[in-house]
């Protein structure tokens, strides 16, 4: 049924009010789970360095005759090892205007763009962290080396794939031929790590491998409970022979790698007073602006507690 003639409707109504809801929806993934896994610490120096320390080798002769003279044997130094802060940083820009006006869904303009821009520092980092395949650059802009860079001792990788040259940052990976993503491997990577006598605690993944690791031995086919009509069809924990490991999706490493972490020996190192800051920077016009920033490096503590299985298929 038509309107009667000369009904005033909104189509020709001038002054109605808008609808602006006072929400603002994200969806952005903000999780950072490389990060928040390890630990951190502080920097006093561009060079952040640290040292490891070995044992020799047991030594299943070890038998001495009665009353023997000894002479002093070898003795194993340590090993001085570093890594270069880098600066990440973002630049949040708001004219005069723009703050001055009413604005839906936050009071401040510049302080909800300085939260964004924190939030997306965070994604960077975890990106340059674990989803990089870059070396130590002591030069301008600095570069931190990127877990890629330490891991060597345990790995799997496939044909062509060349571990770095040394565990020590200076180097990166060389790729090789991706081939599927195996329990096999896996196994292999956590032996050599205990051996090594590292506890390994974590997995990470990217999202394609997470559903490979669910169809692994014992979870090939997803359970349905009755009672709570649920259908789980996912891996969230791996007890392996040397132990249980959580296992975490990560959305911004390297979709090919899959890295096996004993958490406590990484961290995250910030220069001090330089974690995620907020600079105020005068302004050179009718605008505010401020540099959100962070210094910071990554501390491989020892690699050998850790590993990776690398050259995945990812599709």
């Amino acid at each position: 049924m038509a309107a009667p003639t000369n009904t005033f409707t909104t189509y020709n109504a001038i002054g109605d009010r808008e609808d602006l809801s006072d929400l603002i929806y994200r969806i952005d993934p903000v999780d950072t789970p490389g990060m928040t896994a390890i630990e951190t610490e502080k920097a006093t120096a561009v060079n952040h360095e640290w040292q490891t320390q070995a044992l020799a080798a047991a030594n299943g002769a070890n038998a001495q005759p009665e009353g023997n003279d000894f002479t002093g044997v070898a003795v194993t130094p340590t090993v001085r090892l570093g890594n270069i802060a880098q600066i990440s940083a973002k630049y949040p820009v708001v004219s005069g205007t723009q703050e001055a006006v009413k604005h839906a869904g936050r009071a401040n303009e510049m302080a909800y763009q300085e939260m964004l821009k924190g939030m997306e520092l965070k994604r960077d980092m975890e990106t340059v962290l674990f989803g990089t395949n870059q070396a130590k650059v002591n030069a301008d802009p600095r570069n931190c080396a990127s877990i890629l860079s330490w891991i060597k001792t345990n790995t799997f990788k496939g044909a062509g794939g060349v571990d770095p040259a040394a565990a020590d940052g200076t180097g990166t990976r060389t790729d090789g031929t991706q081939a599927p993503f195996t329990e096999k491997n896996l196994k292999g990577v956590l032996a050599g790590a205990w051996t090594s006598g590292g506890k390994p605690s974590l997995i990470l993944v990217g999202s394609f491998n997470k559903q490979v690791f669910s169809t692994f031995t014992g979870r090939a086919t997803p359970i349905e409970k009755t009672k709570t009509k649920k259908v789980v069809a996912s891996v969230d924990a791996y007890e392996s022979d040397f132990g249980t490991l959580k296992i975490v999706p990560d959305r911004f490493m390297r979709q090919r790698d899959v890295l096996v972490l004993e958490t406590d020996k990484w961290a995250v190192a910030y220069l001090n007073g330089r974690k995620f800051v907020s600079i105020y920077i005068a302004p050179t016009g009718d605008s505010m602006k401020r540099q959100i920033l962070s210094e910071y490096t990554l501390v491989a503590r020892n690699e050998k507690a850790s590993g990776g299985v690398f050259d995945n298929t990812t599709a």
